[in-house]
């Protein structure tokens, strides 16, 4: 199955619990940290939530 790299860009201060959440979800808690997770529906989903905040390779 195919992986992205995802890489946190924005800061998750005054920001909504659930998308904090997500980001924690997702393996990034500081900025510019990267994580590589498998490209599933539900990923992308997590990522859509939080596209203001990070950026998607792959």
């Amino acid at each position: 199955m195919a992986t992205i790299k995802i890489t946190q860009t924005g800061s998750p201060i005054r920001r909504e619990k659930d998308q904090r959440a997500t980001l924690i979800g997702l393996g990034l808690n500081k900025m510019h940290r990267t994580s590589e997770l498998q490209d599933s529906p539900e990923v992308r989903g997590m990522i859509r939530k939080v596209q203001h905040m990070v950026s998607v390779e792959g």
